[in-house]
């Protein structure tokens, strides 16, 4: 079967954004180029920041997809997450709060993209 296994996002700036992502995720590149950084995330999956696209990576345009980071931890793992990085600057969209899945939170990257720290479900 065929499945998604690299994920790219849309950034005005792919160093800077490599340097965020790679401070929030505690994680190293394995490709970088000039407009293109990508980081493995386990076997066969990837994930990359890419500026090649000038009118996608527009901070002003409206943001309709998230990456989610799923915590097999509880809901004060969560709230640590959401601490640490708050801490960090991090801009927060959407504060700790019980959803019908879990415990969650949502912030942006500096190009406005989301990222949800979620339960595993």
């Amino acid at each position: 079967m065929t499945v998604p296994n690299h994920f790219i996002t849309y950034v005005s700036d792919a160093a800077a954004a490599a340097a965020f992502y790679g401070d929030l995720f505690e994680i190293e590149p394995t490709l970088t180029t000039p407009g293109y950084v990508s980081f493995d995330l386990s076997p066969g999956v990837s994930f990359a920041v890419w500026s090649g696209v000038s009118d996608a990576a527009n901070p002003a345009t409206p943001r309709t997809s998230e990456l989610c980071v799923n915590v097999p931890r509880g809901a004060t793992d969560i709230d640590e997450i959401f601490a640490r990085w708050s801490a960090q600057g991090v801009a927060v969209v959407d504060e700790p709060h019980d959803a019908p899945f879990g415990r969650t939170f949502v912030v942006a990257d500096p190009d406005g993209n989301l990222i949800r720290v979620a339960p595993v479900d």
